[in-house]
This record gives C-alpha cells, sequence and structure tokens, in this order.
C-alpha cells in the first residue's frame, strides 16, 4: 500500500487555507492546519507530518520564530514558507531561519503543489546518492562527470548544476523559479532568458547522437527530465 503524503498548513486566513486544503486533498494529499504560530508549533511538535507549509505572519507566534523553535528541538521536517514579503533578502531571512523553500504571495497552486511534491522526498532521507540515472544517461556527483550509452558529456559547471537538479526531481516538473533559486541562487531576474539558454544548451549536449529525448519543457509549468520507457514499463 503506497502511504499519501501528509502535510501541516500553518496559516492564519481561514478562506486561504480551506482553499489550499481542499486543493492539495484533490492532489491526492493528507491535510491538518493550524490558524496560529502557537498551535502549529504544538502540532508539528507533537505529529509526523511530511512538509510543513506555513504563512510568515501568523498571530500568537510568527512564521519564523515557529521555524527556530522546531529547529531548535531537533525537528527537521521540512518547511516551504509562504510570504507576502518575497524580495531576496525577506526570502533569505527565511532559508536562514531554518525553511527549506520560500515562495512568495501571490502564487500559482501548480508551483506550490511541485515544491511540496519535492521537499516531501526530502523527508529522513539524506541525499547520499552519488550517481543519478536516467535511462541510459548518468551522472556521478562525486567526479563531476556524465555520460551516455557509456559516452562521456563534458558539461560546463552550471549546465552539470542544473542537469544534477533536474536528475534529482526526475519523473517531476521542475518550475523555472525553482532552478533560478536552486541552481542560480537568485543571481538573476525571473523573467530572464539565462535559464531557457543553459536548458537549450544542456538539451542539445545529453541528446544529441541519442534516440529518445528525455529532457522537455513542460508548457507553462517547467521543465521535466524522464524516460518514457522507463514509465511506460
Amino acid at each position: 500500500m503506497v502511504t499519501r503524503m501528509k502535510i501541516l498548513i500553518i496559516e492564519d486566513d481561514i478562506e486561504a487555507a480551506a482553499y489550499l486544503a481542499k486543493a492539495f486533498r484533490e492532489a491526492g494529499i493528507v491535510c491538518d492546519h493550524a490558524s496560529d504560530g502557537e498551535s502549529g508549533l504544538f502540532m508539528a511538535s507533537e505529529n509526523s507530518y511530511d512538509v510543513l507549509v506555513v504563512d510568515r505572519m501568523l498571530p500568537r507566534r510568527d512564521g519564523l520564530s515557529v521555524i527556530t523553535e522546531l529547529r531548535g528541538k531537533g525537528i527537521h521536517t521540512p518547511v516551504l514558507i509562504l510570504s507576502a514579503l518575497g524580495q531576496v533578502d525577506d526570502r533569505v531571512t527565511g532559508l536562514r531561519a531554518g525553511g527549506d523553500d520560500y515562495l512568495p504571495k501571490p502564487y500559482a497552486f501548480n508551483e506550490l503543489l511541485a515544491r511540496v511534491e519535492v521537499l516531501g522526498r526530502r523527508k529522513g532521507a539524506p541525499d547520499q546518492d552519488m550517481v543519478y540515472r536516467v535511462g541510459d544517461l548518468e551522472l556521478d556527483r562525486l567526479s563531476h562527470s556524465v555520460r551516455r550509452q557509456g559516452k562521456e558529456i563534458p558539461l560546463q559547471p552550471r549546465e552539470f548544476r542544473l542537469l544534477e537538479y533536474l536528475m534529482k526531481n526526475a519523473g517531476q516538473v521542475v518550475t523555472r523559479t525553482m532552478l533560478l533559486e536552486n541552481v542560480w541562487d537568485y543571481h538573476f531576474d525571473p523573467q530572464t532568458n539565462v535559464i531557457d539558454v543553459h536548458v537549450s544548451r544542456l538539451r542539445s549536449k545529453i541528446e544529441k547522437d541519442f534516440d529518445l529525448p528525455l529532457l522537455r519543457t513542460v508548457r507553462g509549468a517547467g521543465y521535466m527530465i524522464k524516460d518514457d520507457r522507463t514509465a511506460s514499463a
């Protein structure tokens, strides 16, 4: 039996929380809700969750305080921070407080869902894989080498990081913003075409002279690396 992901939403806007809970449940995710920081801290401390979705501005105890307290207790459940404070400095403050991801409001639910799914795969499983494989494509994190069908593919450092992040999240949609934050560290404006340029270069390198395409663009969402043969098997 497959265990469904369980998350806790800590959000004081009741209508927003109800919308999120409904949308997550429709996506097959079990949701609990806390309407203030103190309640959220208690529930996150006493129960096991795969991901916490935490609003930054909360009554009784603010979201960053909740996260800091949880980390101090040794609770390392992945946390996605939601906030109307969306400047780079605000995001950095949230991540340094112990958050794992930060999504400014307003946001698209599809992106929130993608980020929660990525965080859910991290829970309780440190990233110790030294080799990622998607079909006949292999990335060795230790030697910083990439091979396909045994043929070495030279990549620039940024291309390697981009491919590494995509392969780490193989089979899942990775949004442009996620790439911006995890591969470029917020150094570029989200509207820049630097991501498209690097994806195009990477695609040409890992797919040239090979029959099966692996790296696809998901229109309106982002990118995904996937081996269709495995998916249909």
